[in-house]
């Protein structure tokens, strides 16, 4: 489904990524680590259309989506969450939810009620009694879920979670785990970017590794994990 073809990004004469070449099947699970700088939220910037290439191609569901703006590539599909939830602070919830219903997702041309529809997926993600919260009154957990109803509600096939668990520890971490998991298995292909270890590999089908905006594994959790040069890039000599 999606489809990156030697991806290279250069901000000015440094080089952040070098022929970036990936592929992900419709449904697929993909665990996306490295170190800090390796690349990965710039790779996921350039997917989503936030960065230009600088050479190389985005293919999504057979078509070249390489020069569409980012709002375009929403509405085909590509969701996103960001590192720092940023919701309309006006705004309650629910109304938060609404916005990529009616203007990403159209959901006003299917005859549907946003508010329902709304509802439901804040309900999907245990958020329904916080429908009518300002984002202010909400908690660092709540913000996660809040930034995931937000990109669920675009209707994604593929969805790019980017530290979703930051900040968040114990219970609050298998919890997101949880809900990240059921889009799974719902048929959202899902790329997760994550430093806690233990999420991703349970989360992961399959698990790309990024080093100074090169890939250095692409494969099964347990190969990658035992993998020397990845060792190395996270342990040292």
């Amino acid at each position: 489904m999606l489809v990156v073809k030697n991806l290279t990004k250069r901000f000015g004469g440094f080089t952040a990524l070098e022929s970036i070449n990936i592929s992900i099947g419709a449904g697929e699970r993909i665990g996306l680590i490295g170190p800090n700088g390796s690349g990965k939220s710039t790779l996921v910037n350039c997917i989503s259309g936030v960065l230009p290439v600088s050479d190389g191609s985005v293919h999504f569901d057979g078509d070249n989506i390489t020069h569409l703006p980012p709002h375009r590539r929403t509405q085909l599909g590509i969701g996103r969450t960001f590192q720092i939830p940023k919701p309309f602070e006006s705004m309650s919830t629910l109304q938060n939810v609404c916005i990529p219903l009616e203007y990403a997702a159209r959901y006003g041309n299917h005859g549907e009620a946003l508010p329902d529809r709304a509802q439901q997926i804040l309900a999907d993600l245990d958020l329904r009694s916080k429908a009518d919260l300002l984002p202010e009154g909400l908690t660092q957990i709540d913000l996660r879920k809040l930034e995931l109803a937000r990109a669920i509600a675009i209707r994604p096939k593929l969805l790019i979670a980017d530290e979703v668990m930051a900040g968040l520890a114990g219970a609050e971490i298998d919890e997101v785990l949880g809900l990240l998991q059921r889009l799974g298995k719902s048929g959202i292909a899902i790329i997760m970017i994550e430093h806690i270890m233990h999420a991703v590999m349970e989360f992961s089908e399959r698990m790309i590794v990024l080093n100074t905006g090169k890939v250095i594994a692409d494969g099964a959790p347990d190969d990658v994990i035992n993998d020397a040069i990845v060792e190395q890039v996270y342990l040292g000599e």
